[in-house]
């Protein structure tokens, strides 16, 4: 479905990425890993059109979309759940969904609505709440639910575990399993290695901006020497999210 064939991307003269490729099947979940700086958000950024693009080419589906405006990427199908969550804080949870969804007619905002509520249900028993007063979790599951409100084919999150107690991120990746059994395609950046590889169908990992292997998941985690040298993790010492 997408696939980045020599992607650079940076701010300014700052190249962030560089001479990035890599494809991601419709239906799979697909993990971008590495420390924090390695380009990861950036990579994602450009996918969605906010971030300059300074080489090579974005294709959704076979069309090139570099150079297409984020709005009508939304409209093509790309949506983005952003690092830090970048909610309407002082919005309600339905009015943060109502948002998500703002392009497309009443009664499919209402249908999309009642699929997030579904998908989580602590959204619904504080659909009245300002998003402000939501815990860190719940925040990052409003998050997903507001990119889901746009009926994306291609659903991108940005750093699904960054500062969320264990409970709440088993609770966003287990929304993801089921995301990818409704068949939708998920491009996922993580820095909690264990997490990613665990979820993911293959992986890509950055540093400094380029991409030093690429594969399949499970190769990686059936794989200690591998994933000791190129993810920072060794069989029996695994990163852990607070």
């Amino acid at each position: 479905m997408l696939r980045l064939d020599g992607l650079s991307c940076g701010y300014g003269a700052f190249r962030a990425v560089h001479e990035l490729s890599f494809e991601v099947p419709e239906g799979s979940v697909f993990a971008l890993v590495g420390a924090n700086g390695a380009g990861k958000s950036s990579t994602i950024m450009a996918v969605a059109g906010h971030v300059a693009v300074q080489g090579g080419a974005v294709l959704l589906d076979g069309q090139d979309i570099t150079n297409l405006p984020p709005t009508k990427r939304v409209g093509a199908g790309i949506a983005l759940a952003p690092e830090g969550r970048r909610l309407f804080t002082d919005l309600s949870v339905e009015r943060n969904l109502v948002v998500g969804g703002y392009h497309l007619p009443a009664e499919r905002t209402a249908e999309n609505k009642a699929r997030v509520l579904e998908l989580f249900p602590r959204l619904g028993e504080r659909i009245d709440q300002p998003a402000g007063a939501l815990s860190g979790g719940e925040q990052q599951m409003l998050a997903i639910g507001r990119a889901l409100m746009a009926e994306p084919r291609l659903l991108m999150i940005d750093e699904v575990s960054l500062g969320l107690m264990p409970k709440a991120v088993d609770l966003c990746y287990a929304a993801i399993d089921r995301l990818r059994d409704r068949g939708i395609t998920i491009l996922l950046v993580e820095q909690n290695t264990t997490r990613a590889l665990e979820a993911a169908d293959r992986v890509c990992v950055l540093e400094s901006g380029r991409a030093v292997w690429q594969g399949d998941a499970a190769e990686a985690r059936r794989d200690p020497a591998l994933v000791e040298a190129y993810l920072g993790l060794s069989e029996g010492k695994q990163e852990t999210t607070p």
